[in-house]
């Protein structure tokens, strides 16, 4: 079993219930700050909370460069303040935390929650100017190679409370900001995934089938899924070198993921599959709008990171649809599956090994490998969903706002 060393703020796995619903207590008024609502998970988990946070009778307000997750917002009768929040030049980050500040006094924001460093930035500077409480969720290792980078990344491990989404970002901030970081202000809340999205029951064949379709998938073949935009550290080559060493022609690879315009990998890709004769059995596709229908086609789903994922959605959204899984040993691995349960665990960077977790994987029984997908379910249902993040994050605002 893997280690489950992590805590979270409340173990409520129904409705959220926050404490400001007892007498003496006042529901908040959140401000969440990110750069944009494009797409990602710290976007996707600002959306959720939001929509949490109005459910709870608190106030939610999301500042952001504006893009199309905005629409949710909007649907919801949350208000969005769109400014340049995206940006890393200093004299924007210094006008920004002026609107900010405008912001939180014109709503008498109690709480600003910042999702990543530029925002943060402006964020941290207006909380002072203002007195609003100040917190932030650290999303990612934020790899830095120099002093000055480190200064920079350090905006995440100044908040009043300090949301990491996996144990393993903890041991991560403690690692690299322990002179800074208080280990007390620290809460662990694992993201969440949409069981009513991600729930076998809710896709129709004929969603399946649809994407079958569209990626010419034949209907005899076992599918291999890896989903993640491309960019070298997802693991896309190693993917790659290893079918070529599996050497079998009757299966199909599906490629999951936008280049985001990153042209020249994508090119380089696509010749190393014609090098390795591999035209027929990988397929690239661009971003998929149905994860769940995917997953469903695939016989198996991969991560093939060569870099710590620092929670890894793709490997729990595909367990919670009943699908075996291929993970590599760095990141937050050891949290999201049961290594030889509910998962093959590979070294990073290692074909032959993803080779031969391949080979057991498609080998296997479909009895065995159902069994394991239904083991895999259950483990996400306990532990990754969405109601519980954001009932473990309205428990955080709480304890800000009312000790």
């Amino acid at each position: 079993m893997p280690s489950d060393t992590a805590t979270t703020a409340t173990e409520t796995t129904g409705t959220p219930s926050p404490g400001w619903h007892r007498p003496g207590r006042r529901a908040p008024v959140v401000l969440q700050v990110v750069p944009a609502l494009v797409t990602g998970g710290a976007e996707r988990g600002c959306i959720d909370v939001a929509l949490a946070l109005k459910a709870a009778g608190a106030v939610p307000l999301v500042a952001s460069a504006g893009g199309p997750m905005a629409h949710e917002l909007d649907r919801a009768g949350i208000t969005h303040i769109t400014l340049p929040l995206a940006s890393k030049n200093p004299l924007t980050i210094w006008r920004n935390a002026g609107a900010l500040a405008d912001i939180i006094r014109r709503h008498t924001v109690d709480i600003v929650h910042a999702r990543s460093r530029a925002p943060a930035w402006s964020a941290s500077l207006a909380a002072k100017r203002t007195g609003a409480r100040y917190m932030t969720t650290f999303h990612s290792t934020y790899n830095f190679g120099s002093g000055l980078k480190r200064r920079y990344n350090a905006v995440m491990v100044r908040g009043e409370r300090i949301i990491a989404i996996s144990g393993f970002i903890r041991d991560h901030i403690l690692s690299n900001y322990g002179d800074i970081a208080d280990p007390s202000r620290i809460r662990v809340i694992h993201r969440g995934i949409d069981t009513d999205v991600f729930a076998p029951d809710r896709v129709s064949p004929a969603r399946i089938a649809q994407l079958a379709t569209q990626w010419r998938v034949p209907d005899d073949r076992p599918v291999i899924l890896l989903p993640g935009r491309l960019t070298r550290w997802k693991g896309q080559t190693v993917m790659i070198d290893a079918l070529e060493k599996l050497g079998r022609k009757d299966i199909r690879c599906l490629l999951v993921g936008s280049d985001q315009g990153r042209t020249g990998y994508r090119a380089e890709l696509e010749s190393r599959i014609r090098r390795a004769g591999l035209e027929g059995v990988v397929h690239m596709t661009d971003h998929c709008n149905d994860m769940a229908a995917a997953y469903r086609l695939s016989t198996v789903v991969v991560s093939a990171s060569r870099e710590p994922e620092a929670f890894g959605r793709v490997i729990v959204e595909a367990q919670a649809m009943g699908r075996p899984v291929i993970v590599t040993s760095i990141g937050a691995y050891q949290e999201t599956v049961i290594p030889g349960e509910t998962a093959w665990v590979v070294p990073p960077d290692d074909p032959d090994s993803l080779a031969q977790a391949l080979a057991q994987a498609l080998e296997m029984p479909v009895e065995q490998r159902d069994a394991i997908g239904d083991h895999a379910r259950a483990f996400v249902a306990g532990r990754y969903t969405k109601t519980r993040m954001c009932a473990d994050t309205l428990a955080v605002y709480d304890e800000l706002v009312n000790g």
